[in-house]
């Protein structure tokens, strides 16, 4: 008796009549894609429902209860997809991104113009938000789902980083939680300065160099080896190659695979390289050697001989340096340097078979951060 009397409150039937017209339109608008209607929309639903709270104190203390009332009677109408828990999502979305749509660009405001009317009813408001401020391109580039998990991530410029990768590079849902829980951001934020961090809030990550493609440590737990005592390098290899598509995923941006145990023969000596992709950003051969234990001397050496007969005999006019990765299980900063010119283009990197620890992770980077000192 209690929820029929609530609903029926004349208090709320203007937000309820409101959210119900802009839920008919999205559903007759046949825009660019269903996910972003549905992202505008529940912006959209986000905003009326603060600015709803927004008139009165007495408003904003019966928040919880005025969403129940709401969650019930567009269920009603709509079915799935309005419970209290997703409008609850759809007011924090509008709170997190409301700089993305300026006020004057609502579909609508508190009270309907006959403008406004016209434009809800037609199904024109949402299509003239997807093409942005002054046609600048849509404000959102990824499904709801993947906005409802961005939102749990605190840090502002981690979650612009995920977002624009995400965006870029085509992140499924799942793909986008592993590389979140795999500490993608703070693994390549360790190897940065201060504005290279600052960049990756605001661009993500872009490749102008060798060192953009580098991360520690590499995660490849998706390769199910960590349960095993024993394994060989070729075994490593072998699921490396078994899980290409996860292994280029986790490399980066712009690699291509080219070969598997590439030979090459130098003075009738036969020689194999475990891995050759090609990374089209940089323009250049990137040579990986696989070891399951501490690197030495002598890999490196041996990388050092596989990069310059690329540079020398396969690499292109045109094309940049090859790059030399020698993935390790550990690895002797000092012997690595003292080993290698400060001009090679190798990197000994370590792998690990199971996800870093996000805490840990953040740890350092704010050990890294106090040790650089600010420049602010």
């Amino acid at each position: 008796m209690t929820r029929k009397s609530e609903t029926a409150n004349t208090d709320e039937i203007p937000l309820f009549s409101s959210i119900r017209e802009l839920i008919v339109s999205a559903r007759r608008t046949v825009a660019r894609g269903v996910d972003l209607v549905q992202v505008l929309t529940n912006f959209e639903i986000g905003r009326r429902i603060v600015e709803h709270e927004q008139r009165g104190k007495k408003r904003a203390e019966y928040g919880k209860a005025q969403l129940s009332v709401l969650a019930d009677s567009l269920t009603t109408e709509f079915g799935r997809g309005f419970s209290r828990s997703n409008l609850e999502y759809m007011r924090k979305f509008f709170l997190t991104y409301r700089a993305r749509i300026p006020e004057k660009s609502q579909l609508t405001t508190g009270k309907l113009g006959k403008r406004s009317k016209e434009l809800v009813s037609n199904g024109e408001g949402i299509p003239a938000l997807i093409a942005g401020p002054a046609g600048g391109g849509s404000p959102f580039r990824l499904g709801w789902t993947q906005y409802v998990f961005l939102m749990g991530i605190k840090n502002p410029e981690e979650r612009s980083f995920y977002e624009m990768e995400a965006a870029d590079n085509g992140w499924t849902l799942p793909e986008l939680k592993r590389q979140y829980n795999s500490g993608l951001y703070e693994r390549l934020a360790l190897s940065r300065d201060k504005e290279g961090v600052r960049k990756l809030a605001r661009e993500g990550q872009v490749v102008a160099r060798p060192e953009d493609l580098l991360k520690e440590p590499y995660v490849l737990e998706f390769l199910g080896l960590e349960e095993r005592t024993k394994f060989s390098e070729s075994d490593l290899e072998t699921a490396i190659i078994d899980k290409l598509e996860a292994f280029l995923l986790e490399l980066g941006k712009g690699f291509l695979f080219e070969a598997r145990q590439k030979r090459f023969t130098f003075d009738e000596d036969h020689f194999f390289v475990d891995l050759v992709f090609y990374n089209r950003l940089l323009r250049c051969y990137v040579l990986i050697d696989l070891k399951i234990g501490k690197v030495t001397h002598q890999d490196l050496g041996q990388m050092q001989m596989y990069v310059n007969y690329f540079d020398r005999h396969v690499r292109t006019p045109g094309e940049e340096r090859t790059i030399g990765i020698i993935l390790c299980k550990k690895k002797h900063d000092a012997m690595v340097e003292i080993t290698l010119p400060p001009e090679a283009n190798i990197h000994a990197k370590e792998y690990q078979l199971y996800l870093p620890s996000k805490d840990e992770l953040r740890r350092k980077l704010l050990e890294w951060s106090k040790e650089s000192g600010s420049d602010d």
